[in-house]
């Protein structure tokens, strides 16, 4: 898959005032400060579509951006949109906010009737985290297809990196009967950037 443009359309605070759902959606959502931001926009080849912060739990709202882009098998143009969700975890916001945060996120991943594929971002430097399994065991109860995308690979030695991705896994093993589609990335080097527009241009096919 080739973007051919990406533009910001609107911050939305609920569901309710979304864009229409006209087109198929791809949303990421991650704890504060995973990298979401410059994933973005590794993604669609800019350099602040998506806006990069120091400050975790910087994004408060649900981000719309419109993509059109052009498929390796297909002449025509596919629309789709990309949202960039709030952060969820240690966002240094008042614990009523984060109850806000924790409802709209939820009300979106819930309600959203075009949204096609969740990505979840997990730091691939640490160990498991608690916040990370908990999230991600709440979206398999919801029954919402999910992508587990790994990154930061660039900061850590492959070796830990490999070994944190398979302690996750390791945990999920415990209670699920199949585990998610894993991608690692790193936003500098680009990599897991042709992984993760193939698999939205395969969603968009199908």
């Amino acid at each position: 898959m080739t973007i051919k443009k990406a533009v910001y359309v609107i911050s939305s605070p609920s569901v309710e005032k979304c864009p229409q759902p006209d087109r198929p959606e791809y949303a990421f959502i991650g704890r504060s400060n995973v990298g979401k931001s410059s994933l973005i926009n590794m993604l669609v080849n800019q350099k602040s579509l998506a806006k990069t912060s120091g400050t975790p739990g910087k994004t408060q709202m649900i981000n719309h951006f419109a993509i059109e882009s052009a498929g390796k098998e297909k002449s025509k143009n596919d629309a789709w949109y990309l949202v960039d969700l709030p952060g969820y975890g240690y966002a240094k916001v008042a614990q009523k906010e984060r109850k806000v945060f924790s409802k709209m996120i939820e009300n979106y991943i819930r309600k959203r009737e075009n949204l096609v594929h969740l990505f979840v971002l997990i730091d691939s430097r640490h160990k498991p985290q608690n916040i990370d399994i908990d999230f991600v065991n709440v979206l398999d109860s919801f029954q919402i297809p999910f992508t587990l995308i790994f990154t930061k690979a660039d900061k850590e030695k492959p070796a830990v990196v490999e070994r944190n991705v398979n302690a996750f896994l390791d945990v999920l093993r415990q209670t699920w009967q199949f585990l998610p589609q894993v991608i690692v990335t790193s936003s500098t080097k680009k990599q897991g950037k042709d992984e993760v527009l193939d698999l939205i241009e395969q969603l968009n096919n199908n």
